[in-house]
């Protein structure tokens, strides 16, 4: 009886507890480890910097024609996105430092002006930014318009971890829908669907990636406000030119001119 116990033990070694093997399930941006790396190559972009947690406070305009942009991921006066995160904020913590400022926000809507903001909006934002609600509401507003929709149709595409960011990171700066001036998410999917069968229809993921960011970079050429490229050509087009589908580690690139690196999981 010693001897077959010790036999099993040693099977169950073997077997389990060791770590993922070979046909392990691929984690996708879902994944806490996964999504974490996603924030930090879009901060890369959107703030020069791969801490993302720090940008909670950060607002400036940055003269896109979209008003202020502020936050997290670049919410932004002129497109809506930065009202609703004062509304989450707002019905979390009623009677908060920007609350007031909910009737101007709706009135900057689909422009850039300042009007009834200023600095005193641009102060109360960065002072309620260590305010857990505050971030809850950032994030909550991100999830919800940005990261889940775009994991969710690249999963349907039948894209990996990098797939999923590269969708991700065209929801945030050109978001779903064209609008005056820009072309959104979904223009830039369906002109890349006419070039290559993403991976759900029996394409190439590489070859269906290529053509995606063909098209993203053809959107950012025609944005008045947007001309560098190197958030795609120096960054995400590496990543799927070096094969890197489950954002393998470790990640070099550069963006608008500055080196980057991640060498954690």
């Amino acid at each position: 009886m010693k001897t077959k116990l010790l036999a099993l033990a040693a099977a169950l070694a073997l077997t389990g507890c060791s770590g993922p093997g070979p046909d392990a399930p691929e984690k996708g941006l879902a994944d806490p480890a996964k999504k974490d790396i996603a924030m930090r190559l879009v901060s890369s972009a959107e703030n020069s910097t791969l801490d993302w947690k720090a940008q909670y406070g950060y607002i400036e305009d940055i003269g896109d024609g979209r008003g202020y942009t502020a936050g997290v991921i670049g919410f932004c006066s002129g497109t809506g996105d930065m009202l609703k995160v004062v509304e989450r904020y707002t019905a979390a913590r009623p009677g908060n430092a920007l609350e007031r400022f909910l009737p101007a926000l709706r009135a900057v809507v689909g422009g850039d002006s300042h009007e009834g903001l200023g600095d005193a909006f641009t102060e109360a934002w960065a002072r309620v930014a260590d305010d857990t609600a505050f971030r809850r509401a950032q994030d909550a507003e991100r999830d919800e318009t940005y990261f889940d929709p775009a994991v969710a149709r690249a999963e349907a595409d039948g894209l990996s971890a990098l797939g999923q960011f590269v969708y991700y990171d065209a929801f945030v700066m050109h978001g779903y829908a064209d609008a005056k001036g820009t072309v959104g998410f979904r223009t830039i999917r369906a002109e890349a669907v006419e070039a290559a069968d993403p991976p759900s229809r029996g394409g190439d993921e590489e070859a269906y990636l290529d053509a995606f960011l063909d098209a993203r970079v053809r959107a950012i050429r025609q944005e008045p406000s947007h001309s560098d490229a190197s958030r795609v050509e120096t960054a995400q087009r590496v990543f799927v030119h070096e094969g890197r589908l489950q954002l393998e580690t470790p990640l070099v690139w550069k963006v608008y001119g500055e080196s980057f690196r991640i060498d954690g999981p």
